[in-house]
């Protein structure tokens, strides 16, 4: 079965862009080349090169961990922020059911049985 593409929102798009440049910029400060990155995160250059131009088909893992070994902030500024973030979306979720149960039918079919 072949992979369904789903099409970025313009929001998506302009974030994935944004991002890339963030990391192409910290890359370039760092004086790394494309292969120097890929090597320390285990990505192909080539892929270095979609996440800098915001391809939307690269794994967000990938472009995360190109961040995060740059140093480009991910939601925060610091550890302890991202950390507290983190809690506090888990605790969030948390409070979610995993599985939402449908009412059960009191059709007329269900009362009929039960008539002797």
């Amino acid at each position: 079965m072949a992979k369904r593409v789903i099409a970025p929102t313009r929001a998506a798009t302009d974030a994935l862009v944004v991002l890339g440049t963030q990391i192409r910029a910290a890359r370039h400060d760092k004086n790394w080349t494309a292969a120097d990155l890929g090597m320390r995160i285990g990505a192909d250059p080539r892929t270095i090169t979609a996440i800098e131009r915001g391809a939307p088909g690269v794994s967000i893992g990938t472009v995360f961990s190109a961040a995060s070994v740059l140093g480009v902030p991910l939601f925060a500024d610091d550890d302890d922020e991202r950390a507290r973030l983190r809690r506090r979306g888990e605790e969030r979720m948390a409070l979610i059911p995993s599985r939402e149960y449908q009412p059960r039918s009191t059709g007329s079919d269900a009362d009929d049985a039960l008539d002797f």
